[in-house]
């Protein structure tokens, strides 16, 4: 599980911060050289010092007491976990609430303030990806007999993880009509029309195709578990939550629309898939502390407080039509990462390339490693990640036109026709509807490619008004042009 980074009253120690529930790397050997009396006082010497995870020792506390006074019960009970701690999303709450019950061995329907303060401390302490995502698909399948995860089970922790990046959105909470079909797609490129699949299977798959679609839920309720305890300690009951920032990328307002191929729960989905260069946050303004910086205080920050990216949109083909100079036109110097979304006639089939660089005219195949090929709808899958898997050729004669992506350039998993009508993925051809690109980019590299757009207006409006002489007229292209439309006489004294 790894040593927690704010644990460093009890670094030198080796030691967890005496909750006894896991043990760092590296330090299981140099307990084992002493003798068991010597490893019992360090763990005695552990548990009477005063334990760096306070706010969960706070907040258990003040959840018994609520327990106590409103249920008559000596301990935390679900309706005050609900109430106190998780009140926008009972959802959730009865889902951690039940997962702490089971894994603490509770025997009656409380939770005993020690047992809810160690099962607290080892969610707290988790720092490895693939444990955070399987302690949370157990959470959501904790109620089925056999230890699977059904279909629904699946869907209600992704809505969850969907709702909590919504509700905490930075321009405000936000709703997406798309929704259940995004989720829908997930599900089904998950389950494949299964009724069941065991934890194993659903945690490889979340990280094979989209690994951290699960980390805007643990990161709530990291943030809950660590600050909760101010607000009841205030006597407020309030949601709690208000500062935390989620890493959804923001969509311009100008693009949104129930028509577009990128509603803001795919672009929520991408996040979670495409490699971090697409999504990158903005490092956090800092923020004064009185006492200074702690650090479990910059490990929270480190955790929850990350400003999300802003997608712009370079090209909309519903807006500024559908065609290849259109695509070349208006995606062409963005010197930034891209996503290019191709959607079929007939919502058939939507697939999202991902370049992480500048688009360029080749007769090779280029890209970086971080380059990928997603299908969004109606079956949601990472298809391929892998260098020089993107091509693009409108001009050099005797190779291929169009748009390409795929390692294979025998096979391309994804071929966009010469004049972007049509394009065939893995073998299937298919009516182009729409194409959308969006710049994943800072702001700068946005203002750079207007800059190089209006420089390119400037200097052919320039060429226009050159006046050419008489002996370069005479070879000039535009002379028989105008002798085969019919003009023989020309005026050459202006020259």
């Amino acid at each position: 599980m790894g040593n927690h980074s704010s644990h460093s009253t009890h670094e030198k120690d080796g030691l967890e911060s005496g909750s006894g529930t896991s043990t760092p790397r590296g330090s299981t050997r140099g307990t084992r050289s002493g003798s068991s009396g010597e490893l019992q006082g360090q763990q005695e010497k552990v548990e009477t010092q005063t334990t760096s995870l306070v706010p969960v020792e706070k907040l258990g506390k003040l959840l018994a007491h609520r327990s106590q006074k409103e249920d008559g019960i000596n301990g935390v009970t679900e309706n005050s976990f609900t109430k106190y701690l998780f009140p926008k999303y009972p959802d959730l709450a009865r889902q951690f609430y039940r997962y702490v019950h089971k894994s603490g061995k509770c025997k009656n329907k409380h939770i005993p303030l020690s047992t809810f303060k160690q099962q607290c401390e080892k969610i707290l302490a988790m720092l490895d990806d693939n444990a955070i995502i399987e302690t949370y698909v157990r959470m959501f399948s904790a109620e089925a007999e056999d230890g699977t995860v059904r279909p629904d089970d699946f869907r209600s922790l992704l809505y969850i993880s969907y709702k909590l990046s919504m509700d905490h959105y930075p321009e405000g909470p936000q709703t997406c009509i798309m929704i259940n079909k995004t989720l829908t797609a997930v599900v089904k490129g998950c389950f494949n029309n299964k009724d069941s699949h065991s934890v194993g299977f659903v945690v490889r798959w979340l990280e094979e195709h989209c690994h951290r679609l699960i980390f805007p839920v643990h990161r709530y309720c990291v943030h809950m578990l660590a600050t909760r305890h101010r607000e009841l300690e205030a006597a407020g009951a309030g949601a709690g939550g208000a500062a935390l920032e989620l890493g959804t990328p923001v969509l311009e307002r100008s693009a949104w629309g129930a028509a577009g191929a990128l509603p803001v729960s795919a672009a929520w989905l991408l996040a979670a898939t495409a490699p971090p260069l697409y999504s990158r946050p903005a490092r956090p303004p800092p923020q004064p502390h009185p006492g200074g910086t702690s650090a479990s205080a910059a490990w929270l920050a480190r955790l929850v407080c990350a400003l999300p990216s802003h997608w712009a949109p370079l090209y909309l083909s519903r807006e500024h039509g559908l065609g290849a100079n259109r695509f070349l036109h208006h995606t062409l110097a963005y010197r930034g990462p891209t996503l290019v979304v191709v959607e079929g006639a007939g919502e058939s089939v939507t697939v999202v390339v991902c370049a992480s660089q500048e688009w360029r005219e080749t007769h090779q195949y280029w890209g970086g490693p971080d380059c990928a090929l997603v299908q969004l709808y109606p079956t949601y899958a990472l298809v391929e990640r892998a260098p020089k898997m993107l091509y693009l050729n409108s001009c050099i004669r005797g190779y291929p036109k169009g748009l390409r992506a795929g390692s294979d350039p025998r096979r391309p998993l994804l071929a966009v026709a010469e004049g972007f009508d049509a394009f065939t993925f893995q073998g299937v051809p298919y009516e182009l509807a729409a194409i959308e690109v969006w710049g994943c980019g800072e702001q700068s590299l946005r203002d750079a490619q207007l800059d190089v757009k209006k420089w390119q207006v400037k200097e052919a409006e320039r060429q226009r008004q050159v006046k050419i002489s008489a002996a370069d007229w005479i070879e000039h292209p535009d002379r028989y042009l105008l002798e085969l439309a019919g003009r023989p006489q020309y005026n050459n004294s202006a020259s």
